[in-house]
């Protein structure tokens, strides 16, 4: 809820998303008691420190903003949270590039701060996905955090068990090409330390396994990884596909690193002969369907 009582609703979040999560509602100012609607508060440096000002009347609203995150993320623990979306410039919940002002008269604000509530999520839980409202309109960027979302809700069940090497093995197999569309080195060391899980304490491999698995997604899917994963997949069947199959397959990759198709043509080829085929282990690669096919996001150019 906006300061003045309006709203930004956000339609692929309200309409679509929707459908395969539970949003649970979090809104900093009122329910730390400011109410709606409120004067408008802003980021102000002073002393060299950034705090939470109303500038009209000066009432300062860091600490108790502060103590109200704490005790409100505490309580979003119960939920079992799988990403955030964050309001795009508010002092509270902005992600980065949030105004900073300096405090004194006839010098322009900054953006370089980070909102109140937003750091203190970020801090918590450092390998949640997190995105803006507004950067959710680049579809490559809503396409990556649904991604991560879902990946980040497959994560979380595997470590709700007892994390039994030969589980992590099943797990990190099924990620691989999802990880090799993303960070083809982190997959590399992700595999030296499934590799090595025997050795290792759990405490440890719960810590940082996740923690390089999140951070590898986080990295941008580029065209080209994406072309060079196909590749690789078709490579497992094109023995089994007739000249014309074969043609078309490579031709739909071709085109799509081109930039004349979108991603989920060559994929939805890929993913028909693996399981017409009936090869077992790509058919249960994330890769093929890393979120709900409603949901559209590898339809766009």
């Amino acid at each position: 809820m906006r300061y003045d009582g309006g709203h930004k609703r956000d339609d692929f979040a309200a309409d679509l998303l929707a459908r395969f999560v539970r949003f649970v509602p979090v809104c900093p100012e009122v329910e730390v008691g400011m109410g709606t609607p409120r004067p408008s508060i802003r980021l102000v440096r002073m002393g060299g420190e950034v705090r939470l000002v109303e500038p009209k009347g000066g009432t300062d609203h860091t600490a108790a903003m502060r103590r109200w995150a704490e005790a409100r993320l505490r309580a979003l623990e119960e939920e079992d949270l799988c990403g955030f979306v964050l309001k795009k410039d508010s002092p509270s919940c902005g992600m980065e590039r949030v105004k900073v002002w300096p405090g004194r008269p006839g010098v322009p604000a900054a953006r370089t701060g980070t909102g109140v509530f937003a750091e203190a999520l970020r801090a918590r839980w450092p390998e949640l996905p997190v995105e803006e409202e507004g950067r959710l309109h680049d579809l490559g960027l809503r396409e990556s955090f649904v991604e991560r979302v879902f990946a980040y809700r497959r994560l979380r069940d595997l470590l709700a068990g007892k994390l039994a090497t030969g589980d992590l093995v099943r797990f990190h197999t099924a990620e691989k090409y999802l990880l090799l569309a993303h960070d083809p080195e982190g997959y590399r060391a992700l595999g030296r330390m499934v590799a090595g899980a025997k050795a290792l304490p759990r405490a440890r491999l719960r810590a940082e396994y996740p923690a390089r698995f999140m951070a590898a997604l986080a990295k941008p899917a580029t065209r080209g990884k994406n072309a060079n994963v196909l590749t690789h997949m078709a490579g497992f069947v094109k023995r089994d596909l007739d000249e014309g199959d074969r043609g078309e397959l490579h031709a739909a990759i071709a085109d799509y690193r081109r930039g004349l198709l979108p991603l989920v043509v060559p994929v939805t080829l890929v993913r028909h002969h693996v399981r017409r085929l009936g090869v077992t282990w790509l058919a249960g690669q994330t890769y093929l369907e890393p979120h709900p096919r409603e949901l559209m996001l590898r339809n766009h150019p």
